[in-house]
């Protein structure tokens, strides 16, 4: 009696190999013909049971395992999302991935479309549980090498810039990077190093980062421009405030390198006087306490970043000019101060781009505190203002609120998926990687959820009566005179929410942040 004999199911296998550096891939047999041959090997060995050799190559020459950004291995994840792999076979676990979030993704798309996983030489196969577990370690393992190796490429890293050394990094204006058998070295690169010197001269002539970007772009002027290992150009970049100022305060062109935030000789030849380099530095410093960041406001503008010219539909600034008394130089007569708020327009393109370029400070300033002080005594412009306030905050509390229904139902609804998995025990089945991003995406609308709550709790305790914002206002009078002037710019920034010049009609429109309307006066003269 003869018995009929079952051909075993075709099991198509896609062998896939990596390889950290390009060092060596040159060679006619490398590191990847190895693993292949080795993963070849081992599929024969199993023809047995159906097993065959893809002749597709998924080949990642000089990529990491820290991270899933690989062209080979990319291709092999969209062929098992086609259904054209049933098994992928490696030499070591840590070729597919040496990162444990990476690789709990791949092995729920492996598991999602069937496919099992084979480690050559660690002898296990997902399609086990025992291979899982095995799997699970040696991945454990497998990360923790690689934190090790970041921890002492960053110790190495510190060690050298300790001694001077230069330890890698983007290529800077002025130096060219040179191999060598000790490690990478800078080299002044003579016509860099001359443009770099007159760099720092153009900004100290202009003293300005705006104007200085402004002539270096004019001259055609680029930061350092290089090619890269795979032939793309980089760098070239036109000059702005921010690249200009990185430049200006990298120590590198004093001979120093810096590790954090501290300072040590290098082994390069400076190409910057030190003290032009100090000179630059305190200069910087100088005009950024200067640049509207500095919370001093020390010519006592009180409108500062409120006021807006309606002609051009930009920013004014507050100015000043400076005229000497009768007296002369030696007549005693003192310098007077005029204070103006200026159109940023005009003041870039010239005052002929714009029809009222300019108000004088005290003036403005003084109208818009009466305006307040009017305010105060008009009970129906304050009913006004209470009932608009309170009608838009309302809404705007609607808006929070249902914000907040809808945040809190997506966490209430992340919560019960991640419930269902643990308690199904999923998550130790393939859905360790959606548990995961469950967790993740419960902490972020839990934090969502609390800033919410902070921003209705605020908005509730801005809700005010009539009386009572009747009485804030009376208060002003009194309260403004046995105020500071920073005390004073503090309190019109609670209270005006911009004010408008408009040079055609020469009216001046105050909007308060109560959204109570605004009030249209003529322009002070």
């Amino acid at each position: 009696m003869s018995r009929a004999t079952q051909e075993p199911a075709t099991v198509r296998c896609a062998i896939y190999t990596r390889k950290s550096t390009e060092e060596g891939l040159e060679q006619e047999f490398n590191s990847l013909d190895a693993q292949r041959e080795a993963g070849e090997a081992f599929i024969a060995s199993q023809r047995m049971a159906g097993w065959t050799c893809s002749t597709e190559r998924y080949d990642d020459g000089g990529f990491s395992g820290g991270n899933a950004d690989r062209p080979a291995l990319k291709r092999l994840l969209e062929d098992i999302e086609a259904g054209l792999v049933d098994c992928v076979v490696v030499y070591k676990v840590d070729r597919l991935s040496r990162s444990l979030l990476d690789f709990a993704r791949m092995m729920e798309t492996f598991e999602r479309h069937g496919v099992s996983f084979v480690s050559v030489t660690q002898q296990f196969n997902t399609a086990h549980s025992m291979g899982r577990l095995t799997l699970n370690i040696l991945l454990s393992f497998a990360q923790f090498e690689r934190e090790i190796i970041s921890e002492r490429t960053r110790d190495k890293i510190a060690a050298a810039r300790k001694k001077g050394k230069w330890a890698g990094g983007r290529p800077v204006l002025g130096y060219d990077i040179v191999p060598g058998s000790g490690g990478s070295k800078l080299a002044v690169n003579a016509g860099e190093a001359e443009r770099v010197r007159a760099i720092f001269k153009v900004y100290l002539e202009q003293r300005s980062l705006l104007r200085a970007s402004a002539i270096l772009n004019e001259r055609g002027w680029t930061t350092k421009a290089w090619t890269a290992k795979n032939g793309s150009p980089q760098g070239g970049r036109r000059f702005d405030k921010a690249v200009l100022s990185k430049l200006l305060t990298n120590p590198v062109y004093v001979g120093k390198v810096r590790h954090h935030e501290d300072l040590y000789d290098g082994e390069h030849e400076p190409i910057v006087d030190e003290g032009v380099f100090a000179e630059v530095g305190l200069l910087l410093k100088s005009n950024t306490a200067r640049d509207g960041r500095s919370p001093l406001n020390k010519h006592g503008a009180l409108l500062k970043g409120l006021v807006r010219c309606q002609g051009c539909g930009c920013g004014m600034g507050h100015h000043f000019a400076t005229a000497k008394g009768k007296g002369g130089r030696g007549g005693g007569g003192g310098a007077k101060r005029y204070r103006y708020y200026v159109c940023t327009r005009a003041q870039k393109e010239g005052w002929s781009v714009c029809p009222g370029p300019s108000l004088p400070a005290d003036e403005l300033e003084a109208f818009v505190v009466e305006q307040l002080r009017a305010l105060g005594q008009d009970q129906t412009l304050v009913a006004d203002a209470v009932r608009s306030a309170q009608s838009q905050l309302r809404e705007r509390l609607l808006v929070i609120e249902a914000e907040r229904v809808g945040v809190g139902g997506e966490l209430d609804a992340a919560r019960a998926e991640l419930k269902g998995i643990v308690d199904a025990g999923r998550e130790r089945n393939g859905s360790a990687a959606r548990a995961a991003e469950l967790r993740e995406a419960i902490r972020d609308l839990g934090s969502r959820l609390r800033r919410l709550d902070a921003k209705l709790a605020a908005m509730r305790d801005r809700v005010m009566d009539e009386d009572e914002l009747a009485g804030a206002l009376e208060a002003f009078n009194p309260m403004w005179e046995q105020l500071t002037t920073p005390e004073r710019e503090r309190l019109l920034r609670l209270l005006v929410q911009r004010v408008d010049w408009d040079a055609t009609t020469e009216t001046i429109t105050v909007a308060f942040n109560a959204e109570a309307g605004a009030v249209e006066a003529a322009c002070p003269s």
